[in-house]
């Protein structure tokens, strides 16, 4: 099977790429060659997809059993892949987010016919677009779409929305004691997935033909509290960790993207039902619980001093949300 990802060394899909090739399957990746792959065994096309009419003459002559765009994020970067591989790939994969999902929430059980609707966040309505548009692509033209929503999914990653992700900032405060900052109560739920478990059921996908058409998520089954994330990262780190929490709404008048990942997505409890992919991918489970997941996740940022990041805005931030909300309702 020759299957191309346009990205492909990112912290979900690097996983799956390594999979893929793990698994027998001829792997392309496109991208701007602006660092080494990190990806043994997969091809290479240096090409800017968000300059088509450059990538066109290095995609020439090929075809492809599987597209993936682990990088588009509006209706334009749609309306561009459909003109480049249209007649020209026998499925193509858009990588969605779990963000899309109907909020405020009817309900905490999340299939993949729950609604689509994000009045909080940008980002997730410019992937509902997407979506609606690639579906509009197959009823009128036959685009053979299927779409991947991932929720929150790490590996070279902090998956925490403040202070964490690609930085090192949180760690730095929870081993220095600092306060930090829990979202809400710490009790609305959540599932957080390593990528190699996402990887797992994602390539099974690949070429699947009864998968055309269909939209999934891919989650774990462990379902923790933010306070419990939380308790987890620290853990992982080696301290124990100094809480504030503070309501999502507070947060968010400091930040405008903040407001969106949380009253747009982390506030809410979700419980993902993770039944048609394990329908579709016989044998599918997620096996690393987060206390693991995390543990490696950080032995990777500290393995090299440069990804340590501390952000000194974002710990002007955290202090400043902080400082003002124990001004205001703590005596």
């Amino acid at each position: 099977m020759k299957v191309l990802f346009i990205g492909g060394t990112g912290n979900i899909s690097s996983s799956v790429s390594r999979l893929a090739v793990e698994r027998g399957i001829e792997l392309f990746l496109l991208n701007r060659g602006v660092r080494a792959s990190s990806i043994p065994g997969a091809k290479m096309i240096i090409g800017d997809i968000s300059k088509p009419y450059e990538c066109a003459p290095v995609l020439k002559g090929h075809s492809w059993d599987v597209v993936v765009d682990w990088i588009a994020f509006n209706e334009q970067d749609i309306e561009r892949d459909f003109a480049l591989f249209r007649g020209n790939t026998g499925q193509f994969v858009f990588i969605s987010s779990a963000s899309a999902y109907q909020r405020p929430a009817a309900s905490p059980f999340v299939t993949e016919s729950t609604p689509l609707g994000n009045p909080f966040w940008q980002y997730s309505r410019n992937k509902i677009a997407c979506e609606m548009k690639l579906n509009a692509y197959y009823r009128d033209e036959g685009f053979p779409v299927t779409i991947l929503r991932p929720s929150h999914t790490y590996d070279t990653v902090i998956p925490v929305p403040i202070g964490g992700w690609t930085e090192y900032t949180i760690i730095d405060r929870m081993k220095k004691g600092k306060k930090i900052i829990v979202h809400g109560d710490g009790s609305s739920l959540w599932t957080v997935t390593h990528a190699d478990d996402f990887a797992k059921g994602f390539v099974g996908l690949l070429g699947h033909q009864q998968a055309i058409g269909h939209a999934f998520h891919i989650t774990s089954d462990e379902i923790l509290n933010w306070d419990q994330i939380h308790q987890a990262v620290a853990a992982a780190a080696g301290c124990e960790p100094n809480f504030v929490h503070i309501p999502s709404d507070f947060i968010g008048t400091f930040d405008e993207d903040l407001r969106g990942s949380l009253v747009g997505d982390k506030a809410t409890s979700v419980i993902f039902d993770n039944s048609k992919i394990k329908r579709f991918v016989p044998g599918f489970v997620a096996t690393i619980p987060f206390s693991q997941g995390i543990k490696r996740t950080l032995e990777w940022f500290e393995a090299i001093p440069a990804r340590q990041v501390v952000k000194a805005e974002t710990n002007a931030l955290i202090d400043t949300i902080i400082g003002r909300y124990e001004r205001a309702f703590i005596r």
